[in-house]
């Protein structure tokens, strides 16, 4: 059965039990990431989760919130392994490709890390002691640029696409679909109510949906162009038929105890469903 690791399930703003968006899917065998928000790579080590056992990453956007521990995973996964893992595969839209250069190659933002590590004698030692051999190899990640479709087929797994509405046209938004025989998972990402992500969704086992915060707030206050409030997530879920929406991109104002009791409350006038008000850490099967 497949699972899913809600990381980060909060947003730009930092509280303490919220910051950024991360989650972790156990599929088929496989481990894989969804965006890499704050202290995303700690949040998987405390969800029991390993960094050189993720061999996929998909980014949602390239909002702070979504990627900013990137450049710490990249380095982490490289330094932990021993070199017969599998090689990193990353995909996302437009500036995956060149943040994952800008972090990894000769001359790139932490090349001086992983130079001196390939170099210097204590951490060629140190790489020999966890059951690596010499000479260290540099860093090796495959990351491409991507837009709406499938975008990855494994043997038992495959992930699809579609259009996200949020920051247009600054930065490109996707939504993804995870199939597989144990499911099918579906992340929006930032995004307000639209057709191309609630026909993505239609009949999921699963929808994590943004919910940033009460609709008729968002209404009134201009915040809801670009983002799915608590009547847009349940709206999208609705009309997409999902078995479980799981409430993700919390505002700090909403995931108060009162504030959340009240915003299930309408969600479920709209949606008849499963409801899951997600925290961070958390783990469910689909």
């Amino acid at each position: 059965m497949a699972r899913v690791h809600v990381l980060g399930a909060g947003t730009p703003t930092p509280t303490p039990t919220r910051f950024g968006s991360a989650y972790a899917v156990e599929v088929a065998g496989t481990q894989l990431m969804v965006d890499c928000g704050p202290a995303a790579t700690h949040k998987l080590v405390k969800a029991g989760l390993w960094p050189t056992n993720i061999d996929y990453l998909f980014f949602t956007h390239h909002h702070f919130d979504h990627d900013v521990d990137y450049p710490c995973f990249l380095l982490c996964r490289w330094d932990q392994s021993i070199g017969n893992e599998n090689r990193l595969e990353v995909y996302g839209p437009t500036h995956t490709e060149r943040i994952t250069h800008g972090v990894l190659d000769d001359g790139g933002l932490f090349a001086h890390d992983w130079q001196a590590r390939v170099n210097h004698p204590l951490s060629q030692q140190v790489h020999v002691n966890r059951g690596g051999t010499l000479p260290r190899k540099p860093p090796d990640v495959f990351a491409k640029d991507i837009g709406p479709g499938r975008v990855f087929c494994g043997d038992t797994w495959e992930v699809s696409a579609a259009p996200g509405q949020h920051v247009e046209p600054y930065l490109d938004s996707l939504a993804y679909r995870i199939d597989s025989d144990e499911g099918s998972i579906v992340f929006t990402g930032d995004t307000q109510p639209c057709d191309s992500v609630t026909d993505l969704a239609n009949q999921a086992d699963v929808m994590l949906c943004m919910c940033w915060d009460h609709q008729n707030v968002m209404d009134e206050n201009g915040e809801a162009a670009g983002q799915c409030g608590t009547l847009g997530a349940a709206k999208m879920a609705q009309k997409a038929g999902v078995k479980k929406l799981v409430l993700v991109h919390i505002g700090p104002r909403l995931a108060l105890d009162e504030s959340m009791v009240e915003g299930i409350g309408d969600i479920r006038r709209e949606y008849d469903g499963e409801i899951l008000f997600s925290d961070e850490l958390m783990s469910f099967d689909v």
